[in-house]
């Protein structure tokens, strides 16, 4: 995720202007380890999504390592209500596999499957471990990347099912009373239930505009 100072993780409706082209890359670079790139249904809608890597040596390392070129992307909606007409269902230099709820019902079920990719609906109740073991049983994904958005981190967290997470800071201040930030939906009434994390590494963009953070997400007690 990259968010503003304030910590703001969208900026007029998106995330794109508050990384900068380093960010980027090394978005890209995290990309080229995984084997499935997962994004919310909010964040496809809001910013488009994929799993390219658009580095042809980032492409090349993955092929020497019997991968893929491109990681298969992934989304998860529980409407259904998807833009149909963005990359990620048009495009067909990467596999995707988009995952439903039973509530999208059988009409967006269809149009999505018309568009060639594969569909998988999940059982009722939380649907962040049914994808998971999914993800690894049926696609063999060893690395899954999330993306965000927001409450599917959420979701993901409260289920336990994250491991770590890569925080760019920028220097920008965003603003805005309800403007998102990295994590909603999380339920935390006590401090107890607070999710704690460990830091693994810090470091800062040459010219010092952004703080790239990596943590690892540390058991309850």
């Amino acid at each position: 995720m990259v968010r503003s100072l304030d910590g703001k993780v969208v900026l007029g409706g998106t995330e794109r202007g508050l990384g900068t082209p380093l960010d980027q890359q090394l978005m890209r670079e995290l990309r080229s380890h995984a084997d499935v790139v997962l994004v919310g249904a909010g964040t496809l809608r809001a910013s488009g999504a994929s799993s390219r890597l658009d580095d042809p040596a980032l492409e090349a390392v993955r092929v020497a390592r019997g991968q893929p070129a491109t990681p298969t992307a992934a989304v998860l909606s529980g409407s259904g209500a998807l833009p149909l007409e963005r990359a990620f269902f048009t495009a067909r230099d990467f596999e995707a596999v988009v995952y439903l709820g039973r509530e999208a019902g059988e009409e967006r079920r269809a149009a999505v499957e018309a568009t060639g990719r594969r569909v998988v609906v999940l059982p009722d109740g939380d649907p962040a471990p049914a994808l998971l073991r999914h993800a690894r049983h049926e696609l063999g994904a060893r690395l899954l990347l999330c993306e965000g958005g927001p409450s599917l981190n959420g979701a993901l967290l409260a289920a336990g099912c994250l491991d770590e997470l890569f925080l760019t800071v920028g220097s920008s201040i965003a603003g805005g009373a309800d403007v998102l930030t990295a994590v909603v939906g999380l339920q935390t009434p006590r401090m107890t239930d607070a999710t704690h994390l460990a830091l693994l590494s810090a470091s800062t963009h040459p010219d010092g505009g952004e703080l790239y953070l990596r943590y690892r997400v540390l058991p309850r007690a």
